[in-house]
């Protein structure tokens, strides 16, 4: 009788070559770097095309992991009957490399066609994104079922070639989760990264299909030959069904919930996912080693399932500051050990993503081998494999959609996490309970650990991070939803004595009603209506925040339309919490939409007077869009005759150069172009189609009534304190951003450029102010003269600013006393000469 490489006896007739993992796992390494790339292009592609709501990136999304889940159950019995399986992985990557380079660049401009599709068909439109990324996504799926055949394993081996072989593919998406990122979306832009992760599949399909025609076939087995018992393997694909929800809700509620210890930044969530993958890879390779040794692969499977749910309820109960602090520990030894800020926000990331994800993902990677070594024998490796991914993706996509639409609204956060960890603990004591010498003992031990973590659920407080929150960022909480869209609050904080509130959105702040911000936020929306060349009737603001910029609108009386695109409904909720705003969050004079701003641009065809943003720093992930060449020129296709864009320009939040981008961008789209200066650290764009006439009489005739009085609470008092904030028009702008490549959809510049130098506000504001030019003041003589007068005292308080950042206090009291001086009643420079007082 033949027996297989662990000693197994082959079933007469049947034979079952078995060779070393490591060419296939070789392989699988470069398909799960290609892979990961794919994915991670279509998720930022799909969010342009059926728009940011979470809900719709989700269902999109979901496309993929389907398509991996028929790839897995197809392709694992098509393996199985196939001679030469490297032969059968050569033509699946060939197919990776076509159909996934084709659904690149059909993403790329499929949005128009998508809209135009739902307003027809409704429902069917899903169908587009659908086939793009799910046929690929279904020949990805196959090539771990194909690997597996190629390998051969013996039934005492099958665990662990499943493990190495899934370890070596996670490795590889590892790879990938960083080259984008890091390297290949800057160096080559979205389709460009595309095109060589089409170059890469096809290099590893070609090396498939030389290494295939070297080896001698491999004959199909026999029909029925040596398969699992049908009870073992429907149980076993029935549990890691369900292990695959929850190990996917599980990443649901890590994601949101270590945004609050990262950043909004893309390198942030790949550092994230990438911690995520290395400890499934890590766990898939160790317990590989140790599954087919085990007499028990059910406790042992059993064992890891409810383990990490129970790692995950004790990591986030005994969360406290001493995470920041250990995140500051780190990187603070990064930065003296390179000197480079980048470096030292990715140690912060490292912690905390280290923290809480490693040992839970150690464990959900070693329940795969366990569950293989349950579930499939030899003679069907790549059915039983490939059942087995089909099952645990097509479970993880109920678990991504019950816990983000479902649970998360309805129990938060922590609450939502305590259930999961529940339903695997159950799972995990069913396993342990069906083991082999289950007895009466086993089955009360595994009904004991199930309640051991179910309490353990129960007795975090739901408010654990809403109280984080408030301990770090200091202040008292008044608002707190953790909702589909991520988390929203707000704080109440206290700077020189005086309170303000701030809106933290996953933890990052959103700016305030503070001061500053309310000076900079009123002047979005009244400084273009005030210098339109028209009579504005209509207006848009994407980005609802504090409603301080839409709120402004309502101050503009002769405004017919006013319209805010904003995309989480828990801001709309918590408008009210801030002073300022004019009651925007409830006024039926304003049209609050809830969802994406562009996506309401391109569903619409309204027309409006002016478009103001306020959204999120382009600096954050997906918002860069919203800076891009692409959405600007949008932007121009939805304004009326003589129609303004405003866009807010934050300028510490990104560097220098990376700002010259974002310029660049504006500039290719706008023949008509100035630049304001709304606070010190914020400007405004102004752009048009049309010439921009700063006409000295109508500005006059229009700063009157509530407008007037709303700019004179933020120390713009008058016509001249309006048109003093000018900075330059478009000669100024090209000057600043020179040759700059400009930030489009393709390649989003800022999303992935160097992190901020520290103190760049003191290298690029003094660069901006040095583009000044006379204010073009048209028909007023004695206005034009006022205002180069507010200009200098607008200027000397700025100069005040940088001595004070450069560390001069005796330059920066100086330059302030002149300012004061010239205008000592402007609320403004007494706000910052008082400390906020």
């Amino acid at each position: 009788m033949k027996t297989t490489r662990g000693g197994t006896p082959a079933p007469l007739g049947l034979k079952l070559p078995s060779a070393s993992p490591r060419l296939p796992g070789v392989l699988l390494f470069a398909s799960g770097a290609s892979a990961l790339v794919f994915e991670t292009l279509w998720v930022k592609q799909l969010a342009l095309v059926v728009g940011v709501d979470v809900h719709a990136v989700t269902i999109a999304v979901s496309a993929f992991f389907a398509g991996l889940a028929v790839g897995g159950a197809l392709f694992g019995r098509i393996a199985d009957r196939v001679d030469r399986p490297f032969r059968l992985y050569a033509f699946l990557e060939l197919g990776v490399a076509a159909l996934g380079t084709l659904a690149t660049l059909a993403l790329a401009s499929s949005a128009p066609f998508f809209v135009r599709l739902q307003d027809s068909v409704g429902a069917l439109a899903w169908g587009l994104p659908f086939l793009l990324v799910g046929v690929p996504a279904t020949l990805m799926g196959g090539t771990l079922p194909a690997a597996l055949r190629a390998v051969g394993p013996g039934n005492s081996s099958v665990g662990s070639s499943t493990g190495l072989l899934y370890a070596a593919n996670t490795a590889g998406a590892i790879v990938g989760t960083f080259l984008v990122p890091f390297v290949l979306v800057p160096l080559l832009g979205v389709r460009g990264t595309g095109l060589a992760a089409g170059f890469l599949c096809l290099a590893v399909a070609t090396a498939a299909y030389g290494i295939g025609r070297r080896l001698p076939g491999q004959p199909a087995p026999r029909a029925g030959a040596d398969s699992a018992p049908a009870r073992d393997a429907s149980l076993a694909l029935v549990l890691y069904t369900v292990a695959g929800g929850v190990a996917l809700g599980y990443e649901v509620v890590w994601s949101e919930l270590l945004v609050q210890f990262l950043s909004t930044r893309a390198h942030a969530f790949a550092v994230m996912l990438a911690t995520y993958l290395g400890g499934l890879a890590l766990g898939s390779w160790l317990f590989a080693r140790v599954v087919d040794r085990t007499s028990n692969p059910w406790r042992l499977f059993g064992l890891l399932v409810a383990g990490a749910g129970a790692v995950s309820i004790v990591t986030v109960a005994s969360i406290g500051s001493w995470l920041p602090d250990l995140q500051v520990f780190a990187g603070k030894w990064a930065m003296r050990a390179t000197g480079r800020e980048g470096l030292e926000m990715a140690a912060r990331f490292v912690v905390a993503a280290g923290v809480v994800l490693l040992l839970p993902t150690i464990l959900l990677g070693g329940a795969f081998p366990a569950a293989a070594r349950i579930a499939a024998r030899a003679a069907r490796v790549g059915r039983g494999v490939g059942t087995l991914a089909a099952v645990n993706t097509a479970g993880g996509i109920a678990g991504t959609l019950l816990a983000g639409f479902l649970l998360i609204p309805w129990l938060g956060l922590v609450g939502t996490l305590g259930l999961l960890a529940a339903a695997g603990a159950l799972v995990g004591s069913i396993a342990i309970a069906r083991g082999p010498g289950g007895s009466a003992l086993s089955r009360l031990g595994a009904g004991a650990l199930f309640v051991a973590v179910a309490a353990l659920g129960l007795l975090v407080p739901r408010d654990t991070l809403g109280r984080l929150l408030e301990a770090r960022r200091g202040g008292s909480l008044v608002f707190y939803e953790e909702g589909t869209g991520g988390t929203v609050a707000v704080l109440e904080q206290k700077t020189a004595g005086r309170s303000f509130r701030r809106l933290y959105i996953q933890g990052v702040s959103n700016s305030g009603d503070a001061f500053p911000s309310l000076r900079y936020m009123r002047l979005q929306a009244l400084l273009p209506l005030l210098i339109h060349r028209g009579e504005p009737r209509s207006a848009l603001v994407v980005g609802l925040g504090t409603g301080i910029t839409a709120g402004a609108l309502l101050a503009y009386p002769s405004l017919e339309t006013r319209v805010v695109s904003e995309l989480l409904p828990a801001v709309v909720r918590a408008a009210s919490l801030f002073s300022g705003n004019f009651g925007a969050g409830s006024d039926r004079r304003l049209d609050i939409r809830i969802g994406d701003g562009r996506h309401e641009l391109l569903r619409r065809p309204e027309r409006y007077d002016l478009i103001t943003l306020e959204p999120p720093p382009p600096s954050a992930a997906g918002v860069v869009n919203l800076y891009s060449r692409d959405f600007y020129a949008l932007c121009r296709s939805r304004l009326g005759p003589d129609g303004l864009m405003a866009q807010w320009w934050p300028l510490p939040t990104q560097n220098d150069e990376d700002s010259q981008s974002l310029v660049r961008s504006f500039l290719d789209v706008f023949p008509y172009a100035t630049v304001w200066s709304t606070e010190l650290h914020e400007m405004l764009l102004v752009g048009s189609t049309s010439p921009i006439e700063l006409d000295g009489r109508r500005i006059t005739a229009r700063f009157t009534g509530v407008a007037a009085l709303a700019l004179a609470e933020i120390g713009v008092e008058s016509p001249a304190a309006l048109l003093a904030t000018w900075i330059s028009g478009r000669d100024g702008l090209e000057r600043y951003a020179g040759r700059t490549p400009a930030v489009t959809d393709d390649r989003p510049r800022i999303e992935h450029a160097r992190w901020v130098r520290r103190g760049e506000i003191q290298r690029v504001l003094p660069h901006v102010l040095g583009l000044a030019t006379d204010v073009p003041v048209v028909g007023d003589d004695a206005l034009r003269a006022e205002v180069e007068t507010k200009r200098r005292e607008l200027f000397a308080f700025y100069q005040a600013s940088l001595h004070a950042y450069a560390g001069d206090k005796a330059s920066a009291a100086a330059a302030l006393g002149e300012a004061l001086e010239r205008d000592p009643d402007n609320r403004y420079y007494r706000w910052v000469a008082t400390g906020g007082r």
